[in-house]
């Protein structure tokens, strides 16, 4: 027990619990904009599910580090490139948040009010089980980072805790910011749009820096926020975006 209060420990666990904070952005962004099509009455239930489905594939993954750290190793080859089961996951969850976030963007943007157009619509199960898949994909993510950060079981489960209290108490808030505002839903899924070819890259064996990422998001961020308050001096309408409402 005398390991876990040195100063090395403290290091790592705050080092981690930030960095869990940060991949959590990617959880939270997915999770607001499928909550945004859900009746409001449906909103905190989904959002409360899908991060709950986070911290406990987290911590499950956590007690099976072994066999996680066994999913980078290569399971068969093309063209001098080893694939990890790691790496098929990726390249699975980059595709999946490519074609959900192309998706919805062309539905924002171009869609009919109410989806009447296109007659599809998900129902409430239906974006559970989207969470979960991409909750799958941001988790082992998460753990294989823990992994390589910390040595002690219990700095990696408590930083993961934090970091999804953390993103408990900041989804609903973020959630309604971004349906209050379109012009951040699209920076929303654009950024989704660049997690996905990060994920997709990652898993032919590409290695991008996130930081670089999550900066021009900020950065892109920060210019809108500009933009809000020029807007709201000029008193200019708000943008609309077509929305579909999605079925229990």
């Amino acid at each position: 027990m005398g390991e876990l209060f040195t100063v090395a420990a403290l290091v790592s666990f705050v080092t981690l619990t930030v960095l869990e904070i940060v991949l959590g952005i990617d959880n939270v962004i997915f999770i607001s904009i499928l909550a945004g099509k859900l009746p409001d009455a449906y909103r905190d239930k989904v959002r409360s599910i899908g991060l709950a489905l986070a911290l406990i594939l987290r911590v499950i993954l956590l007690f099976f580090i072994t066999e996680i750290a066994k999913l980078t190793f290569p399971v068969f080859t093309i063209m001098d490139h080893g694939f990890s089961w790691r790496d098929l996951i990726m390249i699975g969850g980059g595709l999946f948040l490519l074609a959900k976030s192309t998706s919805e963007i062309h539905n924002k943007l171009e869609g009919e009010e109410h989806g009447t157009a296109s007659g599809k619509q998900s129902s409430f199960w239906g974006a559970i089980v989207q969470i979960a898949i991409l909750d799958v994909v941001f988790s082992i993510d998460s753990v294989i980072t823990a992994v390589g950060l910390a040595q002690h079981l219990e700095i990696m489960i408590a930083a993961v805790i934090i970091a999804v209290g953390v993103m408990f108490f900041t989804a609903k808030t973020v959630s309604q910011f971004i349906e209050k505002h379109p012009t951040l839903k699209m920076l929303a899924l654009a950024f989704l749009l660049m997690v996905g070819l990060v994920l997709f890259a990652e898993g032919f064996g590409a290695h991008i820096d996130k930081s670089l990422i999550y900066s021009a998001m900020a950065f892109s961020t920060l210019v809108e926020f500009l933009n809000m308050k020029l807007r709201s001096k000029k008193s200019a309408a708000p943008i609309k975006l077509h929305n579909s409402t999605l079925q229990e």
